[in-house]
């Protein structure tokens, strides 16, 4: 049963089903670099939870990362009006911490805390563009506690088919 109730709720609804992924991956980061990668990939997402949360599974491979396989898991707090998202992929095998947030304007952005080499960063996923065909994501760092942001990765989603 979902929960209709609670304002976000339903936030990550326009995800279900199966994605086509171009995306675009900058090679060095914290670095200055401006040098991207680009490749394909294909993704998932299915309701848990009775709506309250999600996960996807993404499934790509470019070179130096042939099979690479990562699932991200989405769960609402009906308390806070909160999505928690966590990544977890078979080259780390570890969830990563989450980045918590919500939807405001038709743009879903997301922050937590992690490290990138060593180095604390402040992350952040954002979620906008979405249309019943598309939508993009895009991750980005801030090592100035959020004061200036460098954005790594970039996914276009393409729908294939729906739930």
């Amino acid at each position: 049963m979902s929960s209709p109730g609670h304002a976000g709720a339903h936030d990550f609804d326009f995800l279900f089903g199966s994605w086509q992924v171009a995306n675009e991956r900058l090679l060095s980061r914290l670095t200055g670099s401006d040098d991207w990668e680009r490749f394909e990939a294909e993704a998932t997402c299915w309701p848990l939870l009775g709506g309250l949360g999600n996960v996807d599974d993404f499934r790509t491979s470019w070179p130096g990362h042939e099979g690479f396989e990562g699932a991200s898991f989405r769960l609402f707090n009906p308390e806070t009006g909160q999505w928690s998202i966590y990544w977890a992929d078979n080259v780390r095998y570890t969830l990563f911490p989450p980045v918590v947030g919500r939807f405001a304007s038709g743009v879903g952005e997301f922050f937590g805390e992690d490290q990138e080499g060593g180095v604390p960063v402040r992350v952040r996923f954002r979620w906008s563009e979405i249309t019943p065909i598309a939508a993009r994501w895009e991750q980005a760092f801030s090592t100035d506690g959020g004061a200036t942001w460098e954005i790594n990765w970039i996914n276009t989603f393409t729908r294939i088919k729906p739930v």
